[in-house]
């Protein structure tokens, strides 16, 4: 079990950094989500080539990142098929300035559709939930880092992470594949 309090934003940005990992905690989060939304398959284990190949230009991961990255993919599993829906993004704390925040999201929903397109290429077709979540998503992910300090900004950053938060199950809802049930089925007779 994952202590959740080393996953949080700057927990895993500092392990990072210490290792050199020219990486943002927020988009590897979303790479995983969008994975997993998109119906990675929870006994697979590709998803560690794919952060391998997305980061550190290919040349292996630190056996620390590795492990962080398989802590950090298995407590959105858990959290995702929690059905009080405690799934959260890897953001930034609220003290952080909101430039930091909204860019640390602009990260998040890159990583997210990067993820979600990396598991969805066989063209799949999508509800129109989905394709405005994707459509919704291509613009978060553009947002300008020029953003004032003030209330408003605050308001709608706070908007769009929970739209996106709730975009990001509705994906797994609907393409999502759960891990099976048989694991339990089996230890109850």
């Amino acid at each position: 079990m994952p202590n959740s309090d080393a996953l949080d934003f700057p927990s895993v940005q500092a392990i990072l950094t210490s290792e050199s990992i020219e990486a943002h905690a927020a988009e590897i989060h979303g790479v995983l989500t969008g994975l997993i939304a998109a119906g990675f398959e929870f006994e697979s284990s590709d998803y560690i080539a794919m952060v391998n190949d997305m980061l550190n230009n290919a040349e292996g991961l630190p056996a620390r990142v590795k492990s962080l990255v398989k802590d950090i993919y298995s407590d959105i599993w858990q959290k995702i098929l929690d059905e009080s829906y405690s799934f959260q993004l890897m953001l930034p704390d609220d003290d952080d300035s909101i430039i930091e925040r909204g860019h640390a999201l602009g990260k998040w929903v890159q990583g997210f559709n990067l993820g979600f397109g990396l598991q969805q290429t066989k063209n799949a077709t999508f509800s129109e939930d989905v394709k405005e979540v994707l459509t919704d998503f291509g613009e978060i992910a553009n947002l300008s880092d020029d953003m004032d300090e003030d209330e408003a900004t605050e308001q709608a950053y706070f908007e769009i992470a929970e739209y996106v938060r709730i975009s990001a199950l509705l994906c797994f809802t609907e393409l999502g594949s759960p891990p099976t049930p048989q694991d339990q089925s089996e230890t109850v007779h």
